[in-house]
């Protein structure tokens, strides 16, 4: 923020902090693998505004803040990735900043299919512990999955992955499981077959 403080004749003016924008490209196994939601909480991890979508190359996610954050948030992506997701390469450009606040997942983007789909993963220990508990709601639910499990191959129907892409496109989240899809803190924020 910009502004003027008098000290006696001397004027100071202070500019504003100086703030940078990338534009970043992740290609790899990066679709159903959690990949969004990570980016989306290491964003709001180092207080970055912009975005993040699956695209037909992979995921893209464009941030803004000060030069250091972007930085080190650039790094990040690469060397802390989720442990299903296989980053082969993460490009970026300076693009010029736009401001604004909050950080968000956006509706996927099309385009000819040039990324990889993970494959299916076995079920995660938060999910066997669930399935496993009478006062659970998915008690012995055939279907469990999170981000850290559960079906990807076998249920995409296209490309980017996302859930209108799958099997599970005509089975429309219940308000439960819709209240998962949307909370960063849910370890099911935005896993596409969700289902209970």
């Amino acid at each position: 923020m910009s502004g003027r403080v008098t000290t006696g004749t001397t004027v100071l003016t202070s500019s504003p902090a100086p703030r940078e924008r990338r534009h970043v490209l992740v290609r790899g196994v990066v679709q159903g693998v959690g990949f969004r939601p990570f980016v989306h909480s290491l964003a709001t991890e180092l207080g970055l505004t912009g975005w993040v979508t699956n695209s037909a190359e992979g995921v893209s996610t464009e941030v803004e803040g000060p030069p250091q954050d972007v930085a080190a948030f650039c790094e990040r992506l690469a060397t802390c990735a989720p442990p299903l997701a296989v980053v082969e390469s993460v490009r970026h450009r300076t693009v010029p900043a736009v401001g604004g606040s909050g950080f968000t997942i956006r509706p996927s983007s099309g385009g000819p299919g040039r990324t990889l789909v993970s494959p299916d993963m076995a079920t995660c220990d938060g999910c066997l512990a669930e399935l496993a508990d009478p006062a659970d709601r998915r008690y012995r639910h055939p279907f469990i999955c999170c981000t850290h499990c559960g079906p990807r191959f076998t249920v995409v129907t296209g490309l980017p992955y996302d859930r209108s892409r799958t099997t599970m496109a005509g089975f429309p989240l219940c308000a439960d499981c819709a209240r998962e899809y949307e909370d960063p803190a849910d370890r099911r924020f935005h896993a596409q077959p969700v289902a209970c």
